[in-house]
């Protein structure tokens, strides 16, 4: 790596050096590859390669030619192909049925399928569009220890484990509901044998679980994310050659799983349990090959060594530039590595989901800073072989696939989760073709949904992001407090991280032109994702949703990249230049001011992503016949900030006295927020308390209902004029033709508002609600444990005493668990400036519907889910924990003419 100190004393005498020039400059021309010779006087470069290669010293004779690859090729196939052929391992017990695939290609037994399962993508990624179905596999075990893992891209009902061929299949009845039929649900958490019985861990999506038999010793064992959920059954029955245990899978209608027998390597592979398809005979030898490579990085590393350490090694004899023996020896080595991926169609995939992609990370570095200049160096070379495309392909889909099933872990924040994954992808989407060849992906959407992934986590896993709990009043230990600040904070700081790297790679291909013709603007292929995303997720907020609709963690990382897009700025100054309406300075859209238009043509459209979307004055279909406007389609209606409110109380952006979202409100706040659980559960114990005065006062104003009051007292609009509630005459509104037809093919702000309203009532809604029945359940659970307490303390008898304390306990996991859960949504959703972005929305919406509402042709075609958006959006911000502005400010700064027109 770039920043690795000088590596001497684990090496052989004979390593080469890089000495810089006399003149300190560092001059590619001037750095030499030097030998510390012995006194034998052996030379450096067959010491070097010695080390490249990772042979014995003094393994080479000397070489009287130039080194080039074809002397490179030669060395690796006298020392490293013949001793390549590593131990096979013992698969005595296993029996695969060719299925069309190849002999040894475990899949799917097509005439085993019960209901109907779909194989969306290759090779087997499932989805049950039936309301049962279920399946096996084409492998039979019968002795020995074997596995295979599923990667859970749904969390509802699967049953995953392990049957004979005699067990039935219907649409009722699956796995695990027969004998000699045994599974795992996480759903239910519950492990089936003709009966269910409780057992492991709920699952969520990205879960990798592994399914273990252990037929030497009867018993079968699973595993979430690589940890034994316990042993699940024991003394199964024995069985015969060839009449064996297969694998064998159940999903409810609309589930996804993803099966792996051992065509890529297991993320979490298990300590004598062998994969149902046998590895790539050749794999091995690319590992060998890989591992050369990174040892020629590190002699390139040395280069950058502090001077110091080089000093040492001033007795020389010969030397030879560093460019003479590393482009020959590289280039040798990727030629024999893809001359070996070559060999075998297969190995490809198992070779880039494994061993390259190792190699790529651990040069790139999982942390910052990250070595890209050495990075940089190996894409150089790879991308010089024609066949690097087809293992480039597997990488992009192992980094996609890695994203959805990447966990926190608290010991390697700030970098945990799929941070790594994510900033070697956007490096690599740096170069032209990678991106070319992603883009030209038949899978484009699928993997950019992959990468904008972000697993939730279950109880077990909070406990062990946020080991130590403390909300106001507890009486934990006196260091919980400080203990669940710091792990809160590192979990922040992680989460800011991911999303940093969610934006860099939304950019990267929002700037993307696709080399096709006719000639694309920036930002196409960028909406494109998004109305297709918009598309497939249709009912998404519904309580089952249909098959096939996209993760809710992508619509809510989706959400949130395109709000700090419209609120914080792009954050690159050259997107002004094509960006529709993007301001130079590079001040979010939501919060420039003055002049503001929006097309109204994204309401008359029937796109097919809103085609089913309700409209204020009822479907599209009814309204296109009913009020047909297509002359203003191509039209933009503008008006000025704040227009509608009347001019002594006006705050707008330009006016001296700013909106909440961009005045400094309360310094108290941040420390308030970094507090997770300090005004979300009251507590009768004051002294206990840390509470701000200023945030208890906005607290208390939201809980004593005086938002609601406000509300509630304002007039109604039927028996009042415009003028009396501070309403307008539209005289700074104006509608204008578009400037040409150019303009509707490049990607517009408010398109991006528009999707994230859309974004928002599918995704963001459903979590706001659970983190509001958190925080409900949370004060509920306080006040009953509070009132044990109490009861404890006045000396009940001892049999009452018993009850009470088993009674508290259980009050005390269940506070535990709920506070846990609010910190965590605290975290993911609630930050600042996520907050700030939101209310900023409310403001920017509130202003476009009142200006709509005086145009009657166009306002009844406004979707629904933009007035229950902003309702929902103003709820959220008065109800969190803090609020993000005392609700009266809220209502006075920008509500009070919309709530007077709901009215």
């Amino acid at each position: 790596m770039a920043e690795d100190s000088l590596r001497i004393g684990g090496l052989s005498s004979g390593l080469a050096v890089i000495l810089n020039s006399e003149d300190g400059k560092g001059s590619s021309s001037k750095s030499h590859l030097v030998s510390y010779s012995d006194d034998f006087g052996q030379q450096s470069v067959e010491r070097a390669l010695e080390y490249v290669f990772g042979l014995p010293n003094k393994s080479l004779g000397q070489l009287s030619g130039p080194i080039d690859s074809s002397v490179v090729r030669s060395i690796i196939k006298k020392y490293l192909y013949s001793n390549s052929d590593a131990l096979v391992s013992e698969r005595d017990g296993v029996c695969v049925v060719d299925n069309g695939s190849g002999p040894d290609v475990v899949g799917l037994e097509e005439f085993s399928i019960s209901g109907e399962i779909r194989n969306i993508r290759q090779p087997l990624l499932l989805e049950s569009l039936a309301v049962f179905s279920s399946a096996r596999a084409n492998a039979c075990v019968w002795k020995g220890k074997w596995m295979y893992e599923v990667i859970l891209e749904t969390s509802g009902i699967q049953q995953l484990g392990w049957a004979t061929i005699s067990c039935p299949f219907s649409d009722h009845k699956g796995v695990g509901d027969a004998d000699d039929s045994y599974a795992f649900d996480g759903r239910r958490v519950s492990k089936w044998n003709k009966e269910a019985e409780p057992y492991g861990q709920s699952w969520v999506a990205g879960d990798v679980i592994g399914c273990c038999i252990d037929l030497d010793h009867d018993e079968i064992s699973f595993y979430r994310n690589g940890v034994c959920l316990g042993l699940a059954f024991s003394g199964i029955r024995k069985m015969r050659p060839g009449f064996g245990y297969y694998p064998a899978v159940s999903l409810f209608q609309g589930e996804r799983c993803e099966l792996n027998f051992g065509a890529r390597p297991f993320k979490f592979p298990i300590d004598g349990h062998l994969p149902l398809q046998a590895p790539p005979s050749l794999s091995s030898f690319a590992k060998q090959l890989l591992d050369c490579l990174s040892r020629l990085l590190d002699m390139q590393s040395v280069e950058r060594a502090e001077r110091s350490s080089v000093e040492k090694l001033r007795s020389v004899k010969r030397f030879v530039l560093l460019e003479e023996l590393f482009y020959p020896v590289s280039h040798g080595i990727c030629e024999q590595f893809f001359s070996t991926v070559e060999a075998d169609c297969r190995s490809a995939e198992y070779i880039g989901w494994g061993p390259l992609l190792s190699f790529l990370k651990g040069i790139y570095g999982v942390q910052a800073p990250h070595d890209w200049l050495s990075l940089d160096i190996v894409l150089d070379v790879f991308l010089e072989f024609r066949g690097s495309h087809v293992i480039f392909e597997h990488i992009i889909n192992a980094l996609s696939c890695a994203c959805k099933t990447a966990s926190f872990v608290l010991t390697e924040c700030p970098y945990s989760g799929s941070y790594s994954y994510l900033a070697l992808a956007c490096h690599l989407f740096r170069r032209e073709q990678l991106m070319v060849l992603w883009w030209k992906s038949s899978d484009f959407d699928f993997l950019f949904e992959g990468f904008l992934s972000r697993k939730s986590p279950n109880r077990q896993d909070l406990q062990c992001m946020i080991p130590s709990v403390w909300w106001p009043g507890s009486c934990e230990d006196v260091s919980a407090e400080s203990s669940m600040l710091l792990t809160t904070t590192a979990l922040s700081d992680a989460v800011s991280k991911i999303e940093e790297k969610h934006r860099d790679l939304c950019l990267l291909v929002i700037q993307f032109i696709p080399p096709i013709s006719p000639p694309q603007f920036p930002g196409s292929v960028f909406r494109t994702f998004v109305q297709n995303l918009l598309l497939k997720s249709q009912g998404a907020d519904r309580n089952m949703p249909p098959p096939g609709t996209s993760s809710n963690s992508v619509l809510v990382s989706l959400y949130t990249v395109i709000l700090h897009f419209l609120s914080e700025g792009f954050g690159m100054g050259n997107i002004c230049g094509w960006l529709k309406g993007c301001d130079s300075s590079n001040i979010g859209f939501l919060h420039r001011g003055g002049h503001q238009s929006f097309p109204i043509g994204l309401f008359l459209k029937n796109d097919p992503h809103r085609a089913d979307i309700s409209r204020i004055g009822g479907s599209f279909n009814h309204l296109s016949k009913s009020h047909p406007v297509r002359d203003q389609e191509a039209e933009v209606i503008w008006w000025e900030e704040g227009y509608m409110d009347d001019e002594e109380t006006r705050v707008t952006h330009l006016t001296s006295q700013k909106p909440c979202c961009c005045s400094c409100y309360d310094e108290e706040f941040t420390k308030c927020s970094t507090y997770p659980t300090q005004t979300t559960a009251r507590s009768s114990r004051q002294q206990c308390s840390s509470i701000p005065e200023r945030s208890a006062q906005v607290a208390a104003e939201c809980s004593t209902g005086s938002l609601n009051d406000e509300i509630e007292d304002k007039p109604s609009s039927s028996d009042r004029s415009e003028s009396e509630f501070a309403f307008r005459p539209v005289q700074h509104m104006r509608t204008i033709p578009r400037d040409s037809d150019v303009s509707s093919t490049i990607l517009r702000e408010e398109e991006l508002l528009d999707a994230l309203l859309l974004l928002y009532h599918i995704g963001l809604a459903p979590n706001f609600k659970q983190a509001s029945y958190y925080m409900s359940q949370q004060s509920q659970s306080i006040s009953l444990l509070e009132e044990t307490d109490k009861q404890i303390r006045e000396r009940a008898c001892s049999e009452q005493l018993k009850r009470l304390k088993e009674t508290r306990n259980n009050y005390r996991e269940e506070v535990i668990y709920c506070v846990r859960h609010c910190a965590w949504y605290r975290l993911s959703l609630f930050s600042r400036w996520k907050q700030r972005g939101m209310y900023a929305t409310c403001m920017w919406i509130v202003q476009l519907l009142l200006v709509l509402s005086k145009l009657d042709s166009v306002f009844i075609y406004i979707p629904e889910f933009y007035l229950e958006a902003l309702v929902d959006c103003f709820h959220v911000l008065r109800k969190s924990d803090p609020p993000f502005v005392p609700p009266a400010i809220f209502i006075k700064q920008g509500l009070t003419s919309f709530v007077c027109f709901t009215n």
